[in-house]
């Protein structure tokens, strides 16, 4: 069984950085595609950043130009690296890899913007 482990959340001022991390239990080398999702309190959850195995990047219109996904293949990690952080980014961040037709999530990690 694939394990996804978010870290780097936390509780951070209107206009800070955060960068969350997400390792994977196995090679993230040849995966289809990896994302960030969040979700806020009573909110559907959606997609903010997505990386595919090309390089290709998408991003939520509400976070361009201040969310940049980036992955590390040696560590077998994926990052999301915030900045210019707005309470509206206050959620839940999860990550999401593909490998093949399979998609895994990590538990998530609490980001809070205060204003």
């Amino acid at each position: 069984q694939v394990q996804l482990v978010e870290s780097g959340g936390g509780l951070v001022q209107a206009g800070g950085s955060l960068r969350l991390s997400c390792v994977a239990s196995r090679s993230i080398f040849s995966t289809n595609a990896m994302g960030w999702y969040r979700q806020a309190p009573g909110k559907q959850r959606e997609l903010v950043a997505a990386l595919t195995s090309g390089g290709t990047t998408n991003y939520a219109d509400s976070v361009k130009g201040r969310f940049t996904i980036s992955r590390d293949n040696a560590k077998n990690t994926v990052y999301l690296q915030m900045n210019s952080l707005k309470p509206e980014d206050t959620a839940v961040y999860y990550c999401n890899v593909q490998w093949g037709w399979s998609a895994y999530w990590g538990r998530g990690t609490q980001v809070t913007v205060s204003s």
